[in-house]
């Protein structure tokens, strides 16, 4: 990849990851980055153009959350600085990608980045995704009870990932398709998605120890 470029999202768009949610901080990015640009081997694409629309595909968040894709859209659309390395269809493109990466999304993304990038953010690890399930409800709705963040997750696990949910993988020998078959095996074991959902309530509403000062 160009070292310039690399340069620029190191310095103006990865640390704006910070102040997000914990599903989607610079982690997130970076693994996101990885995964996309690892799947990209396959195909005959610019790999500069896939770093950027995977690095900047949630930065809608600073936005608004349900349409942060298309905020993160128009934020590459807006940024001059990329100018310096793509044309303006180029940038079209990386802007389509990150626009079309939403799991929610009816229609499929327009290009094989925004494939790419989509796929890359599915990230589908079972444990971690039921956690951050629960750390949403957590941020989220604060008022809920435990039994009502119980209900939540189930609602949201089935509606998304489920046998039937809305959740698609969009490419062939993807890495997320044994993982998401795991996951749908816990979900229909409801008694083992509930012993998931405790652990991660439980810790994720663990109190903070306090520091310890030196004598």
């Amino acid at each position: 990849m160009t070292p310039s470029l690399v340069e620029y999202i190191e310095t103006h768009v990865i640390p704006r990851y910070a102040s997000f949610d914990k599903a989607h901080r610079e982690d997130h990015a970076r693994a996101v980055i990885e995964r996309a640009l690892d799947m990209g081997n396959a195909y005959d694409i610019d790999e500069d153009m896939l770093y950027v629309a995977a690095a900047c595909h949630d930065l809608g968040l600073e936005a608004d959350r349900k349409t942060h894709h298309l905020e993160s859209g128009r934020i590459i659309r807006s940024d001059e600085a990329l100018r310096r390395w793509f044309t303006p269809e180029q940038i079209e493109t990386i802007a389509q990608a990150a626009e079309d990466h939403r799991a929610s999304a009816t229609t499929p993304p327009r290009s094989i980045y925004g494939a790419l990038v989509a796929e890359a953010d599915r990230m589908i690890v079972p444990e971690t995704i039921i956690r951050r399930t629960v750390q949403f409800g957590l941020s989220h709705y604060p008022e809920l009870d435990k039994e009502a963040h119980w209900q939540r997750t189930l609602e949201h696990l089935h509606e998304k990932y489920a046998d039937g949910g809305y959740l698609h993988l969009l490419i062939p020998g993807s890495p997320n398709e044994e993982p998401l078959r795991r996951l749908r095996q816990i979900i229909r074991d409801e008694a083992r998605l509930r012993e998931f959902f405790e652990i991660a309530y439980n810790e994720e509403n663990a109190p903070s120890l306090p520091m310890r000062c030196s004598p």
